[in-house]
């Protein structure tokens, strides 16, 4: 798909995300689902009201009443479309930097369009073809409100409020400023955790943290949790549909990690987990030490939403999938990424008395690095793929392209692909040692230097 990537479509607002463009795209997308309703709906972001306009604009055009929600977190947006039986086009960017935006398209049963469906929409877009109507046909704009209550109350029944609740936890949580800050707080308190915030006001600027939570963005919540004695701490990126944690001492614990432990609690033999291609050996070993199969996709929630209905539809139950970027799918509550139910799933973990540190102990033998190698045209990008697939060729290693090139060393391995929401190539390297994790990442970095 030459518009939609691996989450939906990014760029940097106005200047490549326009509203001229999000006004096409709702177009589109109105005229491929052909429904009298669609919701819009939108991150923080200081651009996000001018192109939910625009959505609502295009969307309009084609016939579609529009259901405007305003600041929503992506997880209430998908119970939201659930629950009324209607799509959204959703304005957001995500964890990218304040600059950009975005839209994700969520279909009528709250998840995220599969890749056969966007590839219809995108044709529209690229070949103009709308299903325009004329000045009587046009539809109308009705404001929701109590669509962030209703998610809060949602999360709150769907978890064991009492076991975590009987554990009198304190935690901490830094929601990025983004769409979590109006909701997620909240949650925490309602399952009966002392909650301590930072950086929980709403503003796209997001002057206290950028919109990612990755461990070089979160020194504030690390002082927070040691301030505050708290038994966690949690950090959502700018839509909420992830969730990160800081353990009791303040401590980063790797996505690899806390994605291991809660699949070591959902999993039984028989079931499947679906994650990506840049998979941890964490998630690898959970699977053979319970008996199930593990599914690889290319890197992408659309992606792995694809694989775990195939599963689903032949019989097999995915209790979980996700990424080690703290995005998360418990398929049986919802198919969507939920940072707050995310984050309730890890404090029922602790509800059983062991700390954070001591759930995610037996997951933290492995090392990963991550770097980005950025391009700045089609042809250098062109460059870097073809330095990595030589580098590939060579290796003393058995090739994985799902998407990229993943090599495996037994006991280690290393991943190159590019971004499917930036103009990065980006690398991976995961093994028993940071050292050994950033020779095998160096050796891939220093042959796409010598590309460019």
């Amino acid at each position: 798909m030459k518009l939609f990537g691996s989450s939906g479509t990014r760029g940097v607002a106005i200047a490549d995300l326009s509203p001229e463009f999000a006004l096409r795209v709702s177009k589109a997308a109105g005229t491929v689902w052909d429904v009298d309703r669609v919701a819009v709906a939108r991150d923080t972001r200081t651009t996000g009201e001018l192109l939910c306009n625009a959505a609502a604009a295009g969307l309009a055009a084609v016939g579609c009443d529009v259901d405007r929600l305003g600041v929503t977190p992506t997880p209430a947006v998908g119970r939201y479309c659930a629950v009324q039986g209607i799509p959204c086009v959703l304005v957001t960017a995500s964890h990218n930097p304040p600059e950009f935006n975005g839209i994700k398209l969520v279909g009528d049963d709250g998840v995220e369009l599969q890749v056969d469906a966007l590839e219809r929409v995108e044709n529209h877009v690229l070949g103009e073809e709308f299903a325009e109507t004329d000045w009587r046909g046009a539809g109308g704009t009705t404001r929701v409100d109590g669509t962030n209550d209703a998610y809060v109350e949602s999360v709150v029944d769907a978890v064991n409020r009492s076991a975590i609740a009987d554990a009198d936890l304190t935690v901490a949580v830094d929601p990025g400023h983004g769409a979590g800050s109006l909701t997620n707080p909240e949650i925490y308190r309602r399952l009966g955790c002392s909650v301590r915030t930072v950086n929980a006001q709403p503003d796209g600027h997001f002057p206290g943290r950028l919109p990612e939570p990755v461990p070089e963005h979160l020194g504030d919540l690390q002082r927070l949790v040691r301030a505050s004695d708290a038994d966690l701490g949690i950090a959502h990126d700018g839509d909420a549909d992830r969730a990160v944690f800081v353990d009791e001492t303040g401590e980063y614990i790797e996505g690899d990690a806390s994605l291991a432990a809660l699949a070591a609690e959902a999993l039984s033999a028989g079931d499947a987990a679906v994650s990506a291609v840049n998979v941890s050996q964490r998630l690898v070993d959970v699977c053979d030490d319970v008996g199930a199969e593990l599914e690889l996709t290319p890197i992408g929630a659309t992606n792995i939403i694809t694989r775990v209905r195939e599963l689903e539809a032949a019989g097999t139950r995915v209790p979980i999938a996700g990424e080690g970027n703290g995005g998360v799918f418990f398929p049986e509550h919802r198919l969507s990424r939920d940072g707050a139910y995310i984050a309730a799933r890890f404090l029922e973990l602790l509800a059983d008395g062991r700390t954070a540190s001591e759930v995610v102990s037996p997951y933290a033998e492995y090392v990963n690095v991550r770097h980005n190698v950025p391009y700045d045209s089609d042809a250098e990008l062109d460059r870097l793929l073809g330095a990595a697939e030589a580098y590939v060729r060579e290796a003393d290693a058995e090739p994985n392209t799902t998407d990229g090139y993943r090599l495996d060393y037994g006991d280690a391995w290393v991943l190159v692909r590019p971004s499917g929401t930036e103009p990065k190539v980006r690398v991976y390297a995961e093994a028993r040692s940071a050292d050994r994790a950033e020779e095998l990442a160096d050796g891939v970095l220093a042959a796409l230097e010598d590309a460019r």
